[in-house]
């Protein structure tokens, strides 16, 4: 796919095969929608009032239009004027792309970015374009013995004036890098247990790793791990005859200026199966629990992003993956674990086996001496109760780094919601047997899970992520979504400003 800017003043003369223009609710014209309605000898005006009320996520195709060269022109519904914001926006353009690529057009330009919205900027509406279409363009076709044909647009231009088009070029840069890392989080996501194993998940790795000069892979093996005393991981690893693999995939950028704060190291959870063990899952829906690796999908595609725009500032990614199966081998409730920090764990239930994975992994990092530290996880369903598929949890002990990746994922449309932390809810780990127990019991389970990876993360600033709800949809249109890969990337981005 290639982004463009397209600066042609005249907009009607603008040779293309779809051009999208946006229309508010009760028929206000956008500055470029008014532009082809003049040239057009008010063609846009007429079909409006007869057909089109500019409701958001609508569109309607007016082909031929007199005095103007392109093909189509695509009118996007843009809702109220008043209430047009950047969420609207990046819907508008996502309905734009999906129209262009369903139609198996070659090439668009779209004038929906000259559009002015409240708390964006020029070079972050060209981002969410940028991104809108890369999402739009995913097709899984891996395991279908007939896949659908490729998608066939390959040119996606911005209108925009000549001044502006360095920073419109600059946005669709940095969207096309986050879409990218958004499509190989939901290819991995969506692929089935059976082909994305551990083994699978640290091959990915080494590809990006051969493809980014910027990028360094290592993959830690079963007697590797051993070495590192990770009995936590390892207690979950053992059920499984699937062997378990401990990545880390570091960017360094080419500047040789090393930041005086040290790296950001983020952590990802890659359960490419989890069945609950000992304490098994109920039948239905188990399948999805392919995406348990949702976490380690999101840090490879955050990795792949950064290495693409070749971000100047070093980042480290650990994945710790492995699958949790019942077994003769497997963890059973009662067990007590050490971890590799030392500390022990009882396990009550088999099935909250992704923080016995993620201890190992942030007690690992400690030796980066990290800025921040950031975690990521399809780790409760109490967070799906508690938040939907809206909203990911955030979780910290570090106001700033909070407020920071809050902000972020405003600025991507890819919300977080800061959940509590308060000392009081440790208490519910307190176990008679070890020093913790693996889980809290029912009430504000996604928040004592929280609780209980902050054992681990004394050392640095720290926040975790809880994507169980927002890394996938189940449904008709089920799979993988590729959050929260726009709000680390922005994140990132914005630690280098």
């Amino acid at each position: 796919m290639e982004f463009s800017t397209q600066t042609s003043a005249s907009l009607h003369q603008i040779k293309t095969a779809a051009l999208g223009v946006g229309v508010f609710a009760e028929g206000i014209l956008s500055p470029a929608a008014e532009l082809i309605d003049r040239a057009s000898n008010r063609a846009v005006s007429a079909a409006v009032k007869a057909e089109f009320k500019g409701k958001p996520n609508t569109h309607l195709v007016l082909r031929n239009l007199p005095g103007v060269k392109a093909e189509r022109v695509i009118l996007v519904g843009l809702g109220a004027q008043e209430e047009y914001k950047a969420a609207t926006h990046t819907q508008a353009q996502a309905c734009l792309a999906s129209y262009c690529l369903k139609a198996d057009l070659k090439e668009a330009v779209s004038a929906l970015a000259s559009i002015d919205c409240k708390g964006t900027t020029l070079r972050s509406r060209a981002q969410d374009a940028a991104v809108a279409v890369c999402r739009a363009s995913y097709r899984y076709t891996a395991t279908l013995s007939k896949p659908e044909p490729a998608p066939q647009l390959s040119q996606f231009l911005l209108w925009t004036a000549r001044t502006q088009a360095s920073e419109a070029k600059a946005g669709l840069e940095q969207g096309q890098a986050i879409g990218n890392g958004v499509n190989l989080t939901r290819l991995l996501a969506d692929l089935p247990g059976n082909i994305c194993t551990p083994t699978y998940l640290g091959k990915t790795a080494k590809q990006l790793a051969k493809e980014f000069k910027t990028l360094k892979a290592e993959v830690l093996e079963r007697k590797q791990i051993e070495a590192l005393k990770m009995g936590s991981f390892l207690s979950v690893a053992k059920g499984s005859d699937e062997p378990p693999a401990f990545i880390v995939l570091r960017h360094t950028p080419n500047t040789k200026t090393k930041h005086e704060d040290g790296p950001i190291v983020l952590v990802g959870k890659g359960l490419t199966f989890d069945s609950g063990g000992i304490s098994i899952k109920p039948a239905g829906n188990m399948d999805e629990m392919k995406y348990d690796m949702g976490g380690a999908a999101s840090v490879l595609g955050t990795m792949r992003a950064i290495a693409e725009l070749n971000i100047d500032r070093e980042v480290i990614a650990v994945v710790a993956s492995c699958e949790n199966m019942p077994s003769g081998r497997a963890n059973k409730p009662g067990d007590v674990v050490t971890s590799m920090s030392g500390q022990t764990i009882e396990i009550l239930n088999t099935d909250a086996e992704g923080r016995l994975v993620l201890c190992d992994a942030l007690t690992y990092v400690e030796r980066f001496k990290p800025a921040a530290v950031i975690d990521m996880a399809t780790l409760t369903g109490a967070c799906v109760v508690a938040l939907g598929h809206v909203n990911t949890g955030l979780f910290s002990t570090d106001d700033d780094l909070a407020d920071e990746l809050m902000q972020a994922g405003k600025q991507t449309g890819d919300t977080a919601w800061r959940m509590p932390m308060d000392d009081a809810y440790q208490e519910q780990l307190r176990s008679n047997f070890a020093d913790m127990a693996n889980i809290g019991g029912p009430p504000a389970g996604s928040v004592t899970a929280a609780c209980f990876l902050s054992r681990f993360t004394k050392a640095y600033r720290w926040a975790h992520l809880d994507i169980a709800g927002t890394a996938w949809r189940s449904g008709k249109d089920k799979g993988a979504t590729g959050r929260p890969v726009p709000l680390l990337v922005q994140y990132l981005l914005n630690q280098c400003r």
